[in-house]
């Protein structure tokens, strides 16, 4: 009878064991070094082969860029030139910039990637959460954190993450379980909230601090005209 057998490698993994003398056992040697670009092309060529002939299957991997915007215009060149690979990844980027400068450049392009780039990406549009998805997102970083709250609490968090940020909203709750447990409460109730929120302030509460206090600061550099609150 014939078997079949089925390996999962990664392009990687198949250079790094043509590159080095020890083949499979370079894997767990952890030193795999430089691989030079001839080994890179006859394996890209090999996997091809195998591909077209049935014996393999191309899985794409998926890069995922968080803040895009920070990378540099040779960053977003050499972005240009790895997707046009056959075998190049899905690439997944994420931003929150609007019109900003292009770094390394005086170039102002929107979320501060080039067009050239952007206009070979999908878009993906996005919206603010609502009330009832930011309170599923809080029940479960409650759950993440080991964190229980009554529900008296989990309103007032949520009218908290509505109101200013999810991110502040969700960094309250450590700290509101540390009130709760000074009091030696099992469940994190209102008060603890209360208390927490009053206790640390959200940028837009520091902002105004800072605004109706400038003069009381050293070096001050914002007038009362163009004092702002974001």
């Amino acid at each position: 009878k014939r078997q079949e057998v089925v390996h999962t490698v990664s392009l990687h993994e198949i250079d790094v064991i043509n590159s080095r003398t020890q083949g499979f056992l370079a894997l767990f040697a952890g030193d795999t070094g430089e691989i030079r670009a001839e080994i890179r092309e006859q394996i890209d060529t090999k996997v091809s082969e195998w591909k077209e002939e049935g014996k393999a299957e191309i899985i794409p991997g998926v890069l995922f860029i968080d803040e895009v915007h920070m990378l540099d215009i040779e960053c977003f060149s050499f972005l240009n030139r790895a997707l046009e690979n056959d075998l190049a990844p899905i690439l997944v980027v994420a931003t929150n910039r609007g019109i900003t400068k292009i770094r390394g450049t005086e170039f102002k392009s929107p979320h501060g990637i080039p067009i050239d780039l952007l206009d070979r990406l999908l878009i993906i549009h996005t919206t603010p959460y609502d009330e009832r998805e930011i309170k599923a997102i809080l029940e479960i970083r409650c759950e993440e954190e080991d964190v229980e709250l009554t529900d008296n609490a989990k309103d007032l968090l949520c009218k908290i993450g509505c109101e200013t940020s999810l991110r502040y909203a969700i960094q309250l709750i450590s700290a509101a379980s540390l009130a709760a447990s000074k009091r030696k409460s099992a469940k994190v109730d209102i008060q603890d909230v209360s208390k927490v929120y009053a206790m640390f302030l959200d940028v837009k509460r520091s902002t105004q601090f800072l605004v109706d206090y400038q003069s009381d600061y050293m070096f001050n550099e914002v007038g009362g005209e163009d004092a702002m609150v974001a």
